[in-house]
């Protein structure tokens, strides 16, 4: 019985790690370079390298922008047209919407400034979707200038939300189907512990010498154990994150009059308004709530900067502002909210101390989302991911080396298929990552849509890594190596080294200057890593062509040795 169940764990680990792997291979490769989001951005946006800023005066530099931005043209343009299409009724022009709520956001990591507004949609539609038209900028904090909207923030903006919805918004289907793979991964980790009985005696087993698929295994169930708590941890915060506002949401289900009667509960209990009262009224000085609310964190022992900064129903007596302290110097996701009646500025409500079901969710959460300053931590994080990273690099190709010997014989081409995305998953995705960053440095930064630029370059750099795997997928047929893991490699290498020179060409930010001059380590740090990767690759790319030169003495000894017999 116990072997039965072992051997349905066994199929349970390995087809179902092979069908989700590959977007699981996505999750843990993304979110390691999510680590690192913003250096990556200052390295891909040069006219924010300077150094992190507090939030700015909101009186005298957010507020005048804030007035002036407008409605997102495609967020307008998709509003008119679902309005339209459900008959209920017109959506005023651009220009005439009403502003419903500010915000302003910054990190100890970001240079700038992320703020917008939110404005309001007055037709028969519904209260939850009315006010979800907006408008978003980025700010240079020191002068209060908009940084173009041309320029994508390709570490926070694009590799960060890649890893939990595939940059798949339509409908959600990103986020379910990494949700899925979460899911999935949960289920190989404990089907993986039930294969593996003797778990430390594995951990301190690799084999490099040996014959590929050997080595593969050991290396897949040595980092697999290593990074165990880790790889376990992130798979199910990620689906707690996201279980109430994705995957089981409540506000717009049947469930949709309690949520909403739960709103204003809510509001009489904490004294914040729930809507607007119709009678229009100016904005206090929110620079002097500001003061007050440093003033109380500083009381309660926990003295800080602002993070999140909040103005809710603009214009409106019943506005009101909300503040959160900046709470980068603990791990646990906190913001310690004081929130101001916005047309007086008196205190309304100020966050209570945590439940210790609260503050366990927060510090999982803080845990997951990596918003403290502790670096060495951070740097565990990235070690964490490599290894998950490996670990299902190497299932799938002890997956293909466990078969294709097999394959071959009966003339199947399923090892063909599962290499080659592996090939694509793997060296493909860091051909389209790095080329990427290579396509930032190469279009000039005042080219009008040079993100959609990037983001094409992206997905066709990937393409074309896909297209060569399989075609050079034939040797796998025949029981040898598919060269494109050796092609591929030489590829990356060239690609970042090609990254750091444009760097320096573009920006002339070159390595001495960055980490001996001005010690700037957010571009250094991503030019180091750059040099590695191409370091890394290099080494692959020799042992790859070495590994096929055995392999080649090998088949030709056989063959001597048949004809011997014959």
């Amino acid at each position: 019985m116990l072997t039965n169940f072992r051997q349905t764990m066994a199929w349970l680990h390995t087809w179902f790690g092979l069908v989700l792997g590959f977007i699981l291979m996505v999750c843990f490769f993304f979110g390691t370079l999510s680590v690192f989001d913003r250096e990556i951005d200052r390295w891909a946006i040069p006219q924010t390298r300077f150094e992190p800023q507090p939030m700015p005066s909101f009186d005298k530099v957010l507020l005048p922008v804030l007035q002036q931005i407008l409605p997102e043209q495609d967020d307008y343009d998709a509003k008119v047209q679902k309005l339209h299409d459900s008959s209920k009724g017109d959506v005023p022009a651009r220009a005439t919407l009403l502003q419903d709520r500010y915000w302003a956001y910054t990190t100890h990591r970001d240079p700038v400034l992320g703020m917008g507004v939110r404005f309001s949609v007055p037709t028969a539609y519904d209260a939850m979707e009315a006010r979800r038209i907006n408008g978003d900028v980025v700010l240079d904090p020191r002068s209060g200038e908009i940084i173009s909207d041309s320029a994508l923030r390709i570490g926070s903006g694009w590799f960060y939300p890649m890893h939990y919805s595939l940059n798949w918004p339509w409908k959600n289907i990103g986020y379910w189907i990494v949700g899925l793979a979460a899911f999935t991964m949960l289920v190989a980790l404990v089907t993986g512990v039930i294969l593996h009985r003797k778990v430390f005696r594995e951990f301190f087993t690799f084999r490099p010498g040996r014959r590929t698929q050997r080595s593969a295994l050991d290396l897949h169930n040595m980092t697999g154990v290593m990074a165990l708590p880790f790889h376990f941890f992130f798979a199910f915060t990620g689906l707690v994150i996201f279980a109430g506002t994705i995957f089981l949401p409540v506000t717009h289900t049947l469930l949709k009059p309690i949520h909403d009667e739960q709103h204003v509960l809510e509001a009489q209990r904490t004294g914040l308004p729930s809507e607007r009262s119709g009678t229009a009224a100016a904005l206090s000085s929110v620079d002097a709530m500001v003061v007050e609310a440093k003033t109380r964190w500083a009381a309660r022992g926990m003295p800080g900067e602002v993070g999140f900064l909040q103005v809710n129903f603009v214009g409106d007596e019943n506005s009101y502002v909300s503040i959160y302290r900046a709470g980068s110097d603990r791990v646990a996701l906190v913001g310690e909210g004081v929130y101001f009646q916005g047309s007086t500025g008196k205190v309304l409500y100020e966050d209570p101390v945590r439940s210790p079901v609260s503050a366990t969710n927060e510090f999982l959460t803080g845990l997951h989302l990596q918003h403290f300053e502790h670096w060495l931590l951070r740097w565990l994080y990235v070690v964490g991911g490599v290894l998950g990273s490996l670990c299902i690099a190497t299932g799938f190709i002890f997956f293909v080396e466990k078969r294709k010997n097999q394959h071959a014989k009966i003339g199947s081409y399923g090892s063909c298929i599962v290499d080659s995305l592996a090939v694509t998953m793997i060296t493909g995705m860091c051909i389209a990552a790095v080329g990427m960053l290579v396509t930032n440095r190469l279009l000039p930064a005042e080219l009008i849509a040079k993100g959609d630029y990037e983001k094409a370059s992206f997905w066709g750099l990937w393409m074309l890594a896909m297209v060569h795997a399989f075609i050079r997928s034939s040797p796998v047929a025949q029981a040898k190596h598919n060269p494109a893991w050796q092609e591929q490699c030489w590829v990356i290498a060239a690609l970042a080294i090609a990254a750091v020179g444009l760097n320096w060409i573009t920006t002339g930010d070159h390595l001495l200057k960055t980490l001996v001059w001005d010690r700037y380590w957010p571009v250094a740090g991503v030019d180091l890593s750059l040099i590695t990767v191409a370091c890394i690759s290099v080494w692959a790319a020799r042992k790859l062509s070495r590994k096929d030169l055995s392999d080649s003495a090998s088949l030709e000894s056989e063959r001597q040795g048949d004809q011997n017999v014959g």
